[in-house]
């Protein structure tokens, strides 16, 4: 009798065990399918960039960037507070192509399971790209694109850090305030490719310039695909400003560069929007064409602020070449959004964005691109640090030099004022 219920007993106790095993799988199994468990391994972070097509040289530099923000944070130990989460970029190529953009942000939601994206580089695929993402309820966190439509849509998931194409006019029209103490500058012509990034630059370029007492001689907008810009170098010449502003890709600006060169066109100033002037390719590309044009930017190599000199020392002992300012922008990005998960502790859309509006970093990686990373209420970074470098020869090459303002400036360096052709 007592060996039967010793027998029963037994077999409960391995019925228990079983059972208990069985419902620890489950739990496991349900944490791993929940997309805002903290006990996710993996964090998948949709990136979408221009990856072929004429713009592709730029997407992946931004491609470049953003892993190797990555790779730094999961060497780290990933997000602490998910229990060490690994974050992995899965890429959409936009081709750009607005239709393309869109979609491939609907499959890396909706098939690849992301918990959030970035992207897209390019503002003209940004805007429907994003608009996809705040449709499936997905951050979208933008670290390149200027449009100010991007976070002036009052989207409830579009973050944004990039400097916007408002910044960068401002920060012009300051640069040329300056110059007018020292030399008279009265007439602008505008030339600017015809997506919506150059027709938005134009747009407050249109707005300010007068209000600062400038005349614009030349709005000329044309296709950054075309071959042949020599009519719209022609018209520039013809009217023989004191200043050109432009707005480019690498190819385009390359040939402006060339044929302003050939044409012998000299203002008094010829400054540039980054985005393809601030490429290395442009530099590679336009050579002597392009000494002492001027470019606002984000960054530079030899800017004056804390960690700069070993950021560049990173990325040319990996890539082979100084980093752009596009490219801080994304790894400041990647460090931004890490920030952010870590404090949510959740891939959760809703806690993750109130943890990006709460954002507060005045120390680390993200002080290369701004002094304090954080949010107004449209959810853009209201004050980036912008500056203006120089492409100058010295010892026979050609770079970039940090020339304004005088606080980030190179140490020693000289700006060549007014514009001389080399």
């Amino acid at each position: 009798m007592k060996k039967e219920i010793f027998r029963k007993s037994l077999a409960l106790v391995a019925a228990g065990s079983l059972l208990s095993i069985s419902l620890l799988g489950c739990g496991k199994q349900q944490a791993a399918s929940n997309p805002s468990s903290t006990d996710s391994s993996t964090i998948k972070i949709g990136a979408i960039l221009p990856l072929t097509g004429d713009a592709a040289p730029l997407g992946d530099q931004s491609k470049k960037a953003i892993q190797l923000a990555v790779d730094e944070i999961n060497e780290k130990g990933g997000i602490k507070s998910m229990n060490g989460a690994k974050l992995q970029v899965v890429w959409g190529d936009s081709q750009g192509n607005q239709q393309v953009a869109q979609s491939e942000t609907s499959r890396l939601i909706t098939q690849e399971k992301v918990a959030l994206l970035t992207g897209a580089y390019q503002s003209g695929m940004t805007i429907p790209a994003s608009q996809e993402a705040e449709k499936q309820k997905k951050i979208w966190f933008a670290s390149v694109p200027s449009d100010d439509l991007i976070t002036a849509r009052g989207l409830k998931y579009v973050f944004r850090i990039a400097d916007t194409s408002s910044m960068r006019v401002k920060t012009q029209i300051q640069f040329l305030n300056d110059m007018k103490k020292k030399s008279d500058l009265k007439s602008v012509a505008l030339v600017y490719e015809n997506s919506s990034w150059g027709q938005g630059v134009a747009k407050y370029w249109k707005e300010e310039l007068p209000k600062n007492g400038y005349s614009i001689v030349v709005d000329e907008a044309y296709d950054r695909k075309a071959t042949d810009l020599t009519p719209v170098v022609t018209k520039v010449k013809n009217a023989n400003p004191d200043v050109v502003l432009m707005v480019s890709y690498v190819q385009d600006g390359t040939l402006l560069a060339k044929g302003f060169k050939q044409q012998q066109v000299k203002p008094k100033v010829f400054l540039a929007t980054s985005g393809g002037t601030a490429d290395p390719q442009f530099l590679k590309n336009a050579g002597e064409d392009a000494v002492n044009w001027l470019d606002v930017s984000a960054w530079e190599p030899d800017v004056n602020r804390p960690g700069s000199k070993e950021l560049d020392k990173k990325f040319v002992d990996k890539f082979g070449v100084h980093p752009s300012g596009e490219q801080i922008k994304e790894y400041a990005g990647i460090y931004t959004i890490a920030d952010a998960l870590e404090r949510a502790k959740s891939t959760d859309s809703d806690k993750l964005r109130e943890a990006l509006k709460a954002t507060n970093i005045t120390s680390g990686p993200t002080t290369i691109y701004t002094k304090t990373m954080h949010f107004d209420d449209t959810q853009t970074l209201p004050d980036p640090s912008l500056v203006i470098a120089q492409f100058q020869k010295i010892n026979g090459k050609i770079e970039r030099v940090t020339v304004y303002p005088e606080a980030d400036a190179r140490q020693g360096a000289t700006l060549v004022f007014p514009y001389k052709a080399e």
